[in-house]
């Protein structure tokens, strides 16, 4: 069991301040840029002509229609088909492997979950319906979810309290990606920088076709450059890693070929029109999704959430 209920984590802190401290348009500008957008039927945005209307107190004045207004002889608002994703699918890799640890102390698993609090602590506050999905090599399993933050939680910390006994399948969490008729709903998966294959990203290609794609990477402990004071186990059997092994070289050795092939996974992504947020903490995580989410924002959204992140203390 890798999940716990750490309400006193100031990560976790951290992601629920970041949907409920800033505006709804904010929130909306942070995710455009990670989802891609699309049609929806639901006012608020900047595409197709809706209807229009006088204008109200409390209005923007950024919807007002000018050519309108002088038609009318009086200011008029123009509402809008906004161009949102109305779904989320979050799909989290469940196999064993996700037990292995990272830098930070923290599990693979514990770090990919905290990713997915920060999409639905946004994605919650736009009011868009999630999917939670936990796929390894015994079973594809989409676990019933329905409420706020809070709630999503609750929900994601149950299903993390289960027994990571079963390898991870990552082709077949990949086919239910497939499978999703949700056209143009967001789709996140979940897993470690050892998942992937070359064939692997065509699939997410064949995904991104008809879906915006994030992958949520988390990079592991380099076996050959463990923290201080701490021994480096294999998962599997628990024998230590010899001492004779860790060297200096071989942990730049490794450091180097992790990053060429997260840099190379990346770029094949980027031709798809897919992103990677790659992290080995929950903090660094944390620090990636905001850095991504703040290259769609206007420099008022960004002066609002750089003011959000100052009053949880994740400015340094």
């Amino acid at each position: 069991m890798i999940g716990r209920n750490r309400s006193d984590d100031p990560i976790r802190r951290r992601i629920e301040s970041l949907g409920t401290s800033l505006s709804l348009p904010t929130v909306r500008r942070a995710l455009g840029l990670l989802e891609g957008e699309h049609a929806s039927g639901r006012r608020g945005g900047g595409d197709d002509v809706m209807d229009v209307r006088v204008y109200e107190p409390g209005d923007e004045a950024r919807l007002i229609d000018w050519k309108s207004s002088a038609r009318q002889g009086r200011p008029m608002v123009v509402q809008r088909e906004r161009r949102v994703t109305s779904r989320v699918w979050m799909l989290m890799d469940a196999g064993r492997q996700m037990t292995g640890m990272c830098a930070s102390g923290e599990t693979a698993g514990d770090v990919a979950a905290n990713a997915l609090r920060m999409f639905a602590a946004l994605s919650l506050r736009r009011s868009d319906d999630i999917s939670l999905v936990f796929g390894d090599s015994a079973s594809i399993t989409r676990v019933p979810f329905n409420g706020g933050f809070s709630q999503f939680e609750h929900t994601l910390d149950r299903a993390m309290d289960r027994e990571w006994s079963h390898d991870r399948n990552i082709d077949a969490l990949l086919a239910y990606a497939r499978r999703i008729r949700d056209r143009d709903a967001l789709i996140v998966i979940a897993t470690d920088e050892h998942a992937l294959r070359r064939e692997h990203v065509g699939t997410i290609g064949l995904i991104a076709r008809t879906h915006p794609v994030v992958l949520i990477d988390v990079a592991t402990l380099n076996p050959f450059a463990p923290p201080v004071g701490a021994a480096v186990v294999d998962g599997a059997d628990r024998r230590r890693v010899p001492a004779f092994l860790r060297s200096a070289a071989a942990a730049e050795q490794v450091r180097v070929h992790r990053e060429f092939n997260a840099e190379a996974l990346r770029r094949e992504l980027s031709r798809y029109g897919s992103r990677m947020i790659r992290a080995a903490s929950s903090e660094e995580m944390f620090d990636e999704f905001v850095r991504l989410a703040s290259l769609s924002m206007t420099s008022a959204a960004f002066n609002q959430l750089r003011a959000g992140q100052q009053n949880m203390g994740g400015v340094r």
